[in-house]
């Protein structure tokens, strides 16, 4: 087993966009964004300057998947464990939405991206909530890629509330019992109209899903980088897909 996990964090290779366009592409790419503090503190930098970069490089990879034609890009940008940071850095990441999208926003319309956010929007800054509804509303029609923020987002959670959710339903009459089965419960999820992740990449080093999707991602390919998140480029993108194309995906099957 861990032979195989070093096998997930290979070292960088070179790979043509043009080549790997040929083969199977991930319709949809899931990334837990790791590693902003860390990329700061080597530099003796404040963890803001971190996530700053961290998100010039959401605005990079948005992009690119765009071009090859990715379907969803789903991106894990805050959980709900995140509150537990100190106040002076969650205020700041409650910040960059706003100057993300605000800058960002005319791109993404005419690049026909559509943004959604998952998550528990309640607790949300009201100047937030402001940056994202609006990006949402002006997006709304696009057709092109769709980008997912996760923002306020933990799996549990959100699988606690869809078994409430359907438990109210049957009390008042609504669902039968007997309808309940997996295809089902997934339309309880905030991901009800997505399909799950093929491909999911995570940043830093780290091996573990931290909460992020756990239903959807059961049969997804896991794709591990030391590679800290503001450090993360196109070609990086490309290995992950290459070796995304490397892997017999039998769902179970042989």
């Amino acid at each position: 087993m861990l032979n195989k996990m070093k096998m997930w964090k290979n070292k960088a290779q070179v790979h043509r966009k043009e080549d790997l366009l040929q083969g199977p592409m991930p319709a949809h790419v899931a990334i837990i964004m790791d590693g902003n503090g860390r990329w700061a503190k080597k530099r003796a930098l404040p963890r803001m300057a971190g996530h700053y970069e961290g998100m010039q490089v959401v605005r990079k990879i948005t992009r690119f998947a765009n071009e090859l034609g990715i379907k969803v890009l789903t991106l894990y940008a805050f959980s709900t464990e995140n509150w537990k940071r100190p106040k002076a850095e969650v205020d700041y990441l409650m910040k960059l939405p706003e100057e993300f999208l605000g800058t960002f926003l005319p791109e993404l319309v005419q690049e026909n991206v559509q943004v959604r956010v998952m998550g528990n929007k309640e607790q949300l800054p009201a100047h937030t909530l402001r940056a994202v509804e609006k990006a949402i509303e002006e997006t709304k029609n696009n057709t092109g890629l769709i980008l997912n923020f996760a923002l306020n987002y933990g799996s549990r959670a959100e699988i606690t509330n869809a078994v409430r959710n359907i438990i109210q339903d049957i009390q008042s009459g609504k669902v039968d019992i007997h309808e309940i089965n997996e295809q089902f419960f997934a339309s309880y999820l905030m991901t009800n109209d997505l399909p799950d992740p093929d491909l999911l990449i995570r940043t830093s080093g780290e091996i573990r899903l931290s909460n992020f999707m756990l239903w959807q991602l059961a049969y997804t390919e896991f794709w591990f980088t030391d590679v800290l998140w503001p450090d993360f480029t196109e070609q990086h993108f490309l290995q992950a897909i290459y070796e995304f194309q490397q892997r017999g995906r039998r769902f179970g099957g042989v």
